[in-house]
This record gives C-alpha cells, structure tokens and sequence, in this order.
C-alpha cells in the first residue's frame, strides 16, 4: 500500500520511491516538455514582435506632432522640371502641390504623409524608380490631372507650424489604429504561449494530486 504525507515540520513531501519515480516521469514526459517549449518561445518571440513593433510604429506615432487640423486650399499643381532623387539610382518626376493654410492663410507645400516630407521636401508625389522615363511620366500626369479636376477646392489636411511651417500633409502613416491594430498579434502570442505553459503546469499539478489521493 503507498501513502502519500506532508510533514509540516519539514516543509516537504515524502513519497514511496516507486510512486515518485512514476510522477516525476510522467511530469517530464516528451509531450509536455514540447508544450512547455513551444510556449515559451511563443512568449519569447511575441517579446521580440513588441520590440520591434515599439520602434518602427509606436514611437514615431508619438513623437509626431501633425496633429493640428486645418483646412486646405488646393492652389497650385505642376510638375518641377527638376527630376528628383530615386533612391540614388535613378531620377523621377517631381508633382509638387501648393495650398493655402486656413489657419495661416499662407502658402504651404502639400504632401501625402509625414515620412514624405522628410524624403522629398518638395514633392507630393514621386513615382516609384522605374527605367522606363516615358511610363514615369505618364503616371504622374495621372495624378496631376487628377488634382487639376478638384483645383480650387478645399481638402482636410493636418499641420506642424512648429517644426514644418512651410509644409502641410493629407493624413498620418503612423496612426493610433495602426499601432493598436500590430500590437494585438504579438498580444494574441503571448496569451497564447502562456496559456500553453499554464496548461501543462496545471496538467502536471493535477496528476500529482490524483496519484496521491490514489496512493
């Protein structure tokens, strides 16, 4: 007959050696060591995703500081006659946009997101490094034609007269939504792995309790 004791004075619990051998191998068993691993690379790997996800998309949402909402004039739609930088490989066609600030009543540049204005200070639009010249200008006349349609128009845009007077943009990359949105499938993992790890403890937990009262 096995019995299964706590001794309080000793703070441990005494076994019968065949009935621990047999818990302590099944608490290891193959199938639950590939559980636990598995669930704690799962949290290891949604760790990592947070790191990233922290610097590419979170940080720049904070640190921007378009928030000011104005009003915007669509005044002004050419084509430089300067190519503009693609990448240092090749030249591209510059659509430049100029509106009027409602806030401000002056002139600014009108680009398509923050990252624009950092890149291509003078350019709403610059088509992607093709050598082709004819098929980069034609895409770029698109869209002036496009913007000519709704000259004289007023459009939503967003503003820094701190930091960018001169400049305005028509929405944020880096939005609220967006970083929300990425950080919920590094969340999801590491529910998951820790719900996995939490299981296999339980798991083992339990048959230890069950083989005592057994015993």
């Amino acid at each position: 007959m096995y019995v299964c004791a706590y001794d309080k004075g000793r703070s441990s619990t005494l076994w019968r050696r065949g009935s621990r051998a047999k818990a302590q191998v099944m608490a290891s068993s193959v199938g639950e060591d590939r559980a636990m691993l598995m669930g704690f690379s799962m949290m290891a790997f949604s760790v990592l995703m947070y790191f990233l996800i922290g610097i590419t998309l979170v940080k720049p949402h904070l640190n921007s500081d378009w928030h000011e909402e104005a009003s915007c004039l669509l005044v002004q739609v050419d084509v430089l006659d300067e190519w503009a930088d693609c990448r240092g490989v090749s030249t591209a066609p510059c659509l430049r946009v100029l509106v009027n600030l409602s806030t401000s009543g002056q002139k600014a540049r009108l680009h398509y997101d923050e990252e624009s204005v950092l890149f291509n200070p003078e350019c709403f639009y610059i088509p992607k490094c093709q050598v082709d010249r004819k098929v980069l200008v034609g895409e770029v006349q698109k869209i002036q034609n496009t913007l000519e349609e709704t000259q004289g128009s007023e459009l939503s845009c967003l503003s820094d007269p701190r930091k960018y007077p001169e400049d305005t943009i028509l929405k944020r990359k880096y939005t609220l939504g967006l970083a929300l949105w990425s950080l919920l499938w590094p969340s999801l993992m590491l529910g998951g792995g820790a719900l996995l790890v939490g299981l296999v403890k339980l798991n083992q937990r339990l048959i230890l309790l069950k083989r005592c009262r057994i015993n």
